[in-house]
């Protein structure tokens, strides 16, 4: 992923705005990325104008020494770095077209851990559903091997040196347009935009 130092910018999407329909509508795509990602991204570079010490990090680095800051610089840090972090992944993470379930190490070392795929995508959704308010759930990797994760608002796993998969993002903006207040349906839909073969690199790096 390009652009990870300071002054950062807003990244096109891998697709066309409405390359993910019917699934997740041009008109949200517009919104999320133009103005969400855009606001996160202007938010960070305005904290790090005046911080020159810290602009030379990237933005995983950002997002990890966040809690070793004064407070409130560490939370405006953590949240418009991790705005930053976790928008780019969870679009990067999305591909039209995709064939909905993964394959290959990826598939086996998911139904190693989870039982089954269908196991898997149960207890992924179940996550997704479980976030209260605004957050995200993920599929991580470390010392204990594959885990789905949530955190609220913009904080990342990052910060918890664990090395994300892939991820869904519910807050509402996310899928109101189309999906109303139906998370779960939203959350079907994301399935089938999975990129599982870039989640199959992540997975082995």
């Amino acid at each position: 992923m390009e652009n990870q130092h300071y002054p950062f910018v807003n990244l096109p999407l891998p697709y066309a705005y409405n390359a993910l329909e019917p699934f997740l509508d041009e008109k949200t795509m517009h919104l999320h990325h133009d103005r969400h990602l855009q606001t996160y991204i202007d938010n960070l570079n305005g904290i790090l104008e005046k911080e020159p010490g810290l602009q030379t990090l990237s933005l995983e680095q950002l997002i990890q020494i966040a809690d070793r800051l004064p407070e409130n610089l560490g939370t405006s840090l953590r949240n418009n770095a991790g705005g930053v972090y976790n928008h780019r992944f969870f679009f990067n993470g999305m591909a039209p077209a995709t064939e909905g379930k993964p394959s290959g190490e990826l598939l086996a070392r998911l139904q190693r851990r989870f039982g089954s795929w269908e196991d898997f995508r149960e207890d992924f959704k179940k996550a997704a559903l479980s976030v209260f308010g605004s957050g995200y759930a993920w599929l991580v990797d470390g010392p204990r091997g594959l885990r789905i994760v949530t955190t609220p608002n913009q904080n990342s796993p990052i910060a918890w040196s664990l090395r994300p998969i892939l991820t869904i993002d519910v807050w509402e903006h996310a899928y109101y347009l189309k999906h109303y207040n139906l998370r779960a349906d939203y959350i079907d839909d994301w399935f089938a935009l999975v990129n599982w073969e870039q989640a199959q690199e992540r997975a082995a790096h």
